[in-house]
């Protein structure tokens, strides 16, 4: 059976085969060429296994020498990821961190947020990917995905970011020719826009209350436009061409200016919170923690940060 690897032998054996050769490894080292020389005889004789084939002028690795560098180098890189996420790299995070968010709330919000982020932490180096619908959850390409809703496993960390809901809306040139909606089935005589996205049910709208309460009501609706970009749908809405609902940070700035009026304001909509989904076993890696918790303190004090007052009939 052979004896046990002393951690400090890896270290050693990755500076040696990186140098090329027993002088020039003690110089890196600060030892002498027969210190070198003995170590590794005795590395040799632990093993039961010649490392290294030696030259006058040169060495090079045997087959086992190869094996045991590829598992030093790996074992080493390991124990350096692992000093971080304990801790040791904690004040100042570094690394490469991957976040994904949806193209709309990916451009206007998180973009301009890594911006920032990045000049405060520059020993992180971002990627940054959008796409219309979340990665799967059990993928791991991302460290940190921005997301609408809890996703519903528990193999996920899911923190909520700021409060968000979807709200109805149109313009108000079209209001003024077509009417206002006063209840929710009055939404099926109107062209809706409509905007296929994620595993939601399409061209199914869900509201609930009113007055008196009548609990909740799913509407099937119909339109001539359908897209899955919510920015294009936005437009859409803008111009006149039907009511769409739309997450509120979307609108919300629109609904403020009066160039959209939020439609059947006295009924409830789906909420749509805005959450960071990373996989447990990043929670403790220093640049997800720092990262999640910047998005939360930023995105508290924006548009989607509060519940926006609602209209009366």
């Amino acid at each position: 059976m052979s004896a046990p690897v002393p951690p400090a032998d890896l270290g050693f054996f990755s500076v040696l085969a990186a140098s090329g050769s027993l002088g020039a490894a003690a110089r890196e080292l600060g030892v002498t060429t027969p210190a070198v020389s003995k170590r590794l005889a005795q590395m040799e004789a632990r093993l039961g296994v010649a490392l290294v084939t030696r030259t006058t002028r040169r060495m090079s690795l045997t087959p086992e020498g190869e094996v045991y560098l590829e598992y030093a180098r790996r074992i080493l890189g390991e124990l350096d990821e692992l000093a971080q996420e304990l801790g040791q790299a904690r004040a100042t995070p570094r690394g490469l961190l991957r976040v994904n968010a949806t193209l709309g709330f990916g451009r206007r919000h998180i973009a301009p947020l890594i911006s920032r982020f990045a000049r405060k932490y520059p020993d992180v180096e971002v990627q940054l990917q959008l796409s219309v619908n979340p990665p799967p959850i059990t993928d791991d390409t991302f460290d940190v995905c921005v997301r609408f809703g809890a996703p519903p496993d528990s193999r996920v960390v899911a923190r909520r970011l700021a409060p968000n809901r979807r709200l109805l809306c149109a313009s108000p040139a079209y209001l003024a020719k077509y009417g206002h909606p006063r209840v929710p089935n009055d939404l099926t005589r109107h062209n809706c826009i409509g905007i296929r996205q994620g595993d939601e049910a399409y061209g199914v709208w869900t509201l609930s209350g009113g007055r008196p309460r009548r609990g909740t009501e799913s509407v099937k609706v119909r339109g001539t436009l359908t897209t899955n970009d919510g920015e294009i749908a936005v437009g859409w809405a803008l111009d006149g061409h039907g009511i769409l609902m739309r997450a509120q940070w979307d609108i919300d700035h629109h609904l403020r200016s009066g160039r959209l009026v939020q439609v059947l304001p006295g009924y409830g909509t789906p909420d749509a919170d805005i959450y960071a989904v990373y996989p447990q076993q990043r929670q403790t890696v220093s640049r997800v923690r720092v990262f999640v918790d910047y998005l939360a303190a930023a995105l508290s004090g924006s548009p989607v940060g509060g519940p926006r007052r609602q209209a009366t009939d």
